[in-house]
């Protein structure tokens, strides 16, 4: 006997490819729906899964703010905590202090401003200053010195805060960041001396909130050479707690909608306590680690091909000496100029500091430029416990000098070891010159016999990187017509 009234098939004319099947296999497990409808313990994987892939999103994009803070938190530990307490390296900055790739062949001055604690603020800039302001978000927002309006030739910075609506008064070349905290980087040469390069800043370097132009308070330079602290942003949970601190503290306009939306989807919002439950910060202590993971792989391992090409300083042959900046784009947006890449930003906020268009532009015979070798020729990291050599042909292209300057990889910081300057290249006194103009640079734990002048130490059990620095660099280097070896195996 058949049934009279079957049950109709309601799927006949839908397309099978906007269905949902009852069981789905993914790499998160088998997912189960009801027609259609997420079974219970399937919608609960899920959403684990997106707190998860978001609690990754906002460390690869929040690390520029963290990063700020975690500079400014750093000066201020040192006692630099109100605008005219300024750090100086007077001394250079060596492996002491963690700051990401700092150098120790320039003079390093650092100042803070707080504006939403001291409304608009006055900075006299000395002559022959090289640096930028940076905003709470790592943007660019005026260049000093030759880049920027005082030409080299120092000035008064009146920086505004971003709610600021009176009147400007001339005679100021006036900063109008979008965040109430301002980094400023500033860099000094030193070739007429260290110490004429720290009198320079102390004699002329003044910062000021307007209001107390009339009766400034007397600046304090505390020197951050030889000292032990830490600048660098968190890469565990507190990381989002740090985050939270910047989202609060900042105007909503710091961010767009995205990604204020990004945030609040874990529960960073502004004007709301950062409060998350056991799960949830369960979840973020997971999803840090995979951040943490994929930011270190796309620095050690750039994917060139996602990304804009122009990481690689010799694209035309296998090389592993890397630039800072994709495409050398300081606001990593392709090369359409209005996609960001947030591989590039990523690529360069993790282990690099400081942003502005200035350092991005190679002028012969100005400024500096940099390559950087984070694997060997083989491709693989570079273990402290082992013998390298780097071979650097006759006539290196620096006007002024160059340097080779070797980092930990945990914290991107100058290696910490017997030497706290771990750093070699044509400055450096005694160093060995083949008979055909060449050097040879050794990395290893010991120096080869001979090299003791061209050797840079390594820590057994540590990982390392090196930067290359050409200061003044000329066409030879810019063209590319001259051009490193590899970092080799030895032993």
């Amino acid at each position: 006997m058949t049934n009279s009234n079957p049950t109709p098939n309601y799927n006949t004319h839908i397309p099978p490819e906007i269905l949902t099947e009852d069981k789905v296999d993914t790499s998160i497990g088998t997912l189960e729906f009801l027609d259609g409808a997420p079974l219970p313990h399937t919608a609960e994987r899920v959403y684990e899964y997106l707190d998860t892939m978001r609690g990754v999103d906002a460390f690869l994009k929040g690390m520029p703010g963290a990063s700020v803070q975690g500079l400014i938190k750093g000066a201020r530990n040192q006692g630099a905590v109100e605008c005219h307490q300024v750090l100086i390296f007077d001394r250079l900055m060596d492996s002491n202090s963690l700051y990401l790739t700092g150098n120790t062949s320039t003079m390093y001055v650092l100042p803070n401003l707080d504006l939403k604690r001291d409304g608009p603020t006055v900075l006299e800039a000395p002559a022959g200053m090289l640096g930028a302001f940076n905003d709470a978000w790592f943007r660019y927002v005026q260049d000093v010195g030759p880049a920027g309006p005082d030409k080299g030739q120092g000035g008064k910075y009146l920086v505004l805060p971003p709610d600021y609506r009176g009147d400007i008064p001339e005679g100021y070349f006036v900063v109008q960041p979008r965040t109430y905290d301002v980094w400023v980087f500033m860099r000094s040469s030193i070739a007429k001396g260290l110490e004429a390069a720290a009198k320079n800043v102390k004699d002329n370097l003044r910062i000021y909130p307007l209001a107390k132009k009339d009766n400034p308070l007397t600046m304090e330079f505390i020197s951050g050479s030889g000292k032990a602290f830490n600048t660098i942003h968190a890469n565990n949970y507190t990381f989002y707690e740090h985050l939270n601190q910047v989202v609060q503290k900042e105007p909503y306009d710091m961010l767009d909608q995205e990604t204020r939306g990004l945030f609040a989807s874990i529960g960073i919002e502004k004007g709301k306590p950062f409060q998350p439950d056991a799960r949830m910060k369960k979840i973020l202590t997971d999803a840090v680690a995979i951040a943490n993971a994929a930011a270190r792989s796309i620095v050690w391992y750039p994917r060139v091909d996602a990304t804009p090409k122009g990481i690689e300083v010799y694209p035309d042959a296998h090389s592993a000496w890397l630039m800072g900046w994709v495409d050398k784009n300081v606001f990593f947006t392709g090369k359409d100029g209005k996609t960001m890449s947030s591989d590039a930003r990523v690529m360069f906020h993790y282990p690099y500091t400081a942003v502005t268009p200035a350092m991005a532009v190679s002028r012969p015979g100005l400024g500096s430029d940099y390559g950087i070798a984070y694997v060997d020729s083989e491709n693989q990291p570079l273990d402290g416990s082992k013998t390298y050599k780097l071979h650097i042909p006759p006539n290196p292209p620096a006007k002024d000098f160059w340097a080779l300057t070797v980092y930990d990889n945990q914290t991107r910081s100058m290696l910490q070891t017997s030497h706290p300057f771990p750093t070699v290249g044509s400055q450096t006194e005694g160093f060995k010159q083949n008979e055909d103009g060449s050097y040879d640079i050794y990395f290893a734990p010991k120096p080869p016999a001979g090299y003791e002048n061209n050797w840079i130490e390594t820590v057994p059990g540590k990982g390392w990187f090196v930067a290359l620095r050409m200061y003044g660099p000329l066409e030879a280097w810019i063209e590319k017509r001259w051009r490193p070896g590899e970092i080799e195996l030895v032993k």
